[in-house]
């Protein structure tokens, strides 16, 4: 069995990070966010990235997208941008590790999902070292269905579930679930208006503080 990089010696974390082509991103927010859709979208995975850089255990974030304006947006707020091979989700987050090993093959890599607007850098750093106790670990999303971080120790395979029901099949593959408390902005994805409503009750970030503030869109 391979054995990961003791936690001591682990430089730092590389981030992969998947964004849709916006033509497809957060279209259960259409009739919230109307003609704002897109907008709304980059600004959520721009202030995601922000927060993930600003982490003390991140060194870069990386970006896998199709999309040219999400592109030039994330390379905008530090993201290492790639091309997406346009093969599906975890093909996508595998292209982003590839790319992430050939840059730091110290680093631990980790997928990040690109819709959590709250995200906090401190509760982030508290995942990151949980997860450096173990060759491969998850972190599951508020409603335990699905997964908004994986991550592996350097030098060990990285193969991500995403989609639809993955804490199960995550824990199913023997992945360690990382259970803590106090990292909800970590845990908080947005797909629905009542999760873009509890995202706000959190506090996110500026960019999608002011969309939001632009469709109108409110809490309650």
């Amino acid at each position: 069995m391979l054995k990961g990089m003791p936690a001591s010696e682990i430089s730092g974390w590389t981030l992969v990070v998947p964004v849709k082509t916006l033509v497809a991103a957060k279209t259960r927010l259409s009739e919230a966010a109307g003609s704002w859709r897109a907008a709304l979208a980059v600004a959520i995975a721009c202030d995601t990235v922000e927060a993930a850089l600003s982490c003390v255990l991140v060194a870069r974030v990386m970006v896998v997208t199709g999309d040219p304006v999400a592109a030039e947006a994330l390379g905008g707020v530090g993201a290492h941008v790639i091309g997406d091979p346009e093969s599906g989700l975890n093909a996508a987050l595998r292209h982003g590790a590839q790319e992430a090993v050939r840059l730091a093959p110290g680093d631990a890599v980790g997928a990040l999902q690109a819709d959590l607007p709250a995200l906090r850098p401190a509760e982030l750093a508290l995942v990151l070292t949980a997860a450096a106790e173990s060759d491969q670990a998850f972190l599951p999303d508020a409603a335990e269905v699905g997964t908004t971080f994986y991550g592996v120790r350097p030098g060990i395979p990285f193969t991500p579930r995403f989609g639809g029901r993955s804490r199960d099949r995550h824990l199913l593959h023997g992945v360690k679930e990382i259970c803590l408390d106090g990292v909800d902005s970590v845990r908080r994805d947005v797909d629905t208006p009542d999760d873009l409503r509890t995202a706000l009750s959190l506090g996110p970030g500026l960019r999608t503080r002011t969309i939001v503030e632009k469709i109108n869109f409110h809490k309650g």
